[in-house]
């Protein structure tokens, strides 16, 4: 029998070193002095301090969405989550299947075929190998890649990535779902059956966790909104009360 699922951080903090050699670091500099978001980490180097004090519990049955401002911290909780990072301070307990709908190709070996990428994702998480028959199947029939899944994956077009990527992603149905966006991609026909494979997945999850900008979608999917501002969450409660003070002139 499944444990009940439930999402417990508990004040976690990250900060990324800062390293000055590019110039895409010197502009993370400028934006992190410009918003008080620079620290020192115990071997003195400068870091930007992604998430700062973050406290949040999810029971079943919850549906959170995210919001703020790009480099909020919106995406780097859900990357925490996902145990993609792991925080510098403060504990974090997930109790429950997890599955993060980050980026199409998560967890891709670009090396490897697609089949051998379908039995990979499957061990993974944790199924045993008399499963593994059953999810090739589903995945090797919703992306509809016929003989490429004998190919390797970095030969594929990227289309053909997304459609592997995503019937990947959405084949092994979690518990806890955290998704950045509103997780959709490829073509008309593609995204028409995706959009439906999709919405179930969404729908039996216990727990959702959604970093979105569309207002819409978190008054529709989304029972709590956390709003994010410089790494701190600066308001947690009802989409309705959220929402309209995120969005209001003086907020930003």
């Amino acid at each position: 029998m499944a444990l009940e699922a439930r999402v417990d951080v508990d004040n976690i903090s990250v900060s990324f070193p800062l390293y000055h050699g590019s110039s895409r670091s010197l502009k993370k500099l400028m934006v992190a002095a410009a918003s008080g978001r620079l620290g020192h980490d115990s071997h003195q180097r400068v870091v930007v301090e992604a998430l700062r004090d973050i406290t949040v519990s999810l029971r079943s049955g919850d549906r959170l969405g995210l919001v703020g401002s790009n480099g909020a911290g919106k995406t780097t909780l859900l990357r925490v989550l996902a145990g993609i990072y792991e925080p510098g301070a403060g504990r974090m307990r997930i109790q429950g299947s997890l599955n993060a709908l980050l980026d199409p190709t998560l967890g891709m070996n670009m090396e490897l075929t697609g089949r051998e990428n379908i039995a990979l994702r499957g061990l993974y998480n944790g199924l045993p190998s008399s499963m593994l028959p059953r999810l090739e199947a589903d995945v090797a029939e919703f992306a509809e890649l016929s003989d490429f899944l004998d190919l390797p994956v970095r030969i594929y077009s990227a289309g053909m990535v997304v459609r592997l990527g995503f019937a990947l992603a959405t084949a092994i149905k979690p518990q806890i779902l955290l998704m950045d966006e509103w997780f959709l991609a490829g073509d008309a026909a593609f995204m028409e059956k995706a959009t439906h494979r999709l919405e179930e997945m969404v729908r039996g999850a216990d727990i959702l966790v959604l970093s979105t900008h569309q207002s819409d979608i978190i008054l529709e999917r989304c029972t709590r909104v956390l709003w994010l501002e410089q790494g701190r969450i600066r308001e947690d409660g009802p989409p309705e009360i959220v929402l309209p003070r995120y969005h209001a002139p003086h907020a930003t």
